[in-house]
């Protein structure tokens, strides 16, 4: 049995995501998250793809397959990556500050990211296919990673926003940025599908003009805090 293509699409689905995950560690410098949590978020979103794969399946079967790329789909992805984000580490008591829930959420996407580009990148691996696999390595490389970040940063800034607010508040901004995430990922979808293939940089670049203004607003969420009353 040849492991080595498996052992290449690996690295080719981890490794690009590390390095968006050194980047966006960088916004959260001066008060840093424990390596170990990071590493937790990143494992726990490359396992929740594994949920999200049979689910997606699933959906599929009641709906056209075009139907449920624009729509169902999106939605579990964002649904998983939120839980798997919850249920590990957003609610430790490291999670201290608007920022964090950001860049938990952004780990937890990079590491679904991860795992989904392997899987897509093991196809044209073992058919020996260098070229397709390099194109296809730096279209996911450049979109689908940045879309992933994109849709759960937005849960994370929602988080960010109502980081001192009251219970039902914070669940309520939690339902907006699920709602808002699974929007810019399924119009996203949508795009990439019926843009002709000679405007898809096009697409790309409304990728990249969404995370300028994300940084933008991270700089807001930094500068987040309680309310004290004298």
């Amino acid at each position: 049995m040849n492991i080595t293509p498996a052992i290449a699409a690996l690295a080719g689905g981890v490794l690009p995501a590390l390095a968006w995950l050194w980047f966006w560690t960088r916004e959260d410098s001066k008060h840093p998250e424990p390596r170990r949590l990071i590493a937790l978020a990143f494992l726990a979103g490359m396992t929740a793809v594994a949920v999200a794969i049979p689910l997606e399946k699933y959906a599929a079967t009641f709906m056209a397959s075009s139907l449920a790329t624009f729509t169902a789909w999106p939605a579990i992805e964002e649904i998983v990556k939120y839980l798997a984000a919850r249920f590990t580490v957003l609610r430790r008591r490291e999670d201290d500050e608007p920022i964090d829930p950001v860049i938990y959420m952004v780990a937890v996407a990079l590491g679904f990211a991860a795992a989904e580009n392997a899987l897509f990148l093991l196809s044209p691996i073992s058919g020996d296919s260098i070229v397709q696999t390099v194109m296809t390595g730096n279209l996911r490389f450049v979109g689908a990673t940045l879309l992933h970040v994109l849709s759960s940063a937005v849960i994370g800034v929602m988080l960010g926003l109502s980081f001192y607010k009251s219970k039902t508040a914070k669940f309520a901004y939690a339902v907006i940025g699920i709602i808002l995430a699974w929007v810019f990922h399924g119009t996203f979808n949508y795009l990439i599908v019926n843009t002709p293939e000679e405007h898809l940089l096009r697409t790309f670049g409304y990728v990249w003009i969404a995370l300028i203004a994300l940084l933008a607003v991270l700089e807001y969420i930094k500068r987040i805090h309680p309310r004290i009353f004298k």
